[in-house]
């Protein structure tokens, strides 16, 4: 059974998780980070995305210089899954996952490009209480 957690980012820099079951799911096997899907594949009339990462089931960061699907271990300088050092051109190896989106893909990314006539379903922020 193929299912994701989709995280869409608008362009108001808010988020919205839909998760994603069989039917749907499928239609997005396939695409590679940087194309573009209609709305109307996931769920949102009128609406275009661009699919901009995502993490395979154990959490690896999927990258767009890696073809495939499989896992690789890269030698990278800065970018998707490393974090920022103090020193200047220094190399970690890193575990990431290639640029296409496969069935033990866990969640996908996905860009507003185009809006539809109706907004997205953005949850309200939740404040939490203080406890005395």
């Amino acid at each position: 059974m193929v299912s994701f957690k989709l995280v869409i980012g608008t362009k108001e820099g808010k988020c919205l998780q839909k998760d994603l079951q069989e039917p749907e799911a499928n239609t997005l096997l396939g695409k590679k980070i940087g194309e573009k899907i209609a709305g109307d594949l996931v769920g949102f009339t009128g609406y275009e995305f661009e699919v901009t990462g995502g993490s395979d089931y154990c959490g690896f960061p999927m990258r767009k210089d890696v073809e495939g699907v499989a896992r690789r271990r890269i030698l990278a300088v800065e970018g998707i899954g490393l974090r920022n050092t103090k020193e200047k051109g220094i190399r970690t190896r890193k575990t990431v996952c290639g640029n296409t989106i496969h069935p033990k893909i866990a969640q996908v990314n996905l860009r507003v490009l185009t809006q539809g006539k109706d907004p997205l379903p953005i949850p309200a922020k939740v404040e939490k209480k203080e406890e005395k």
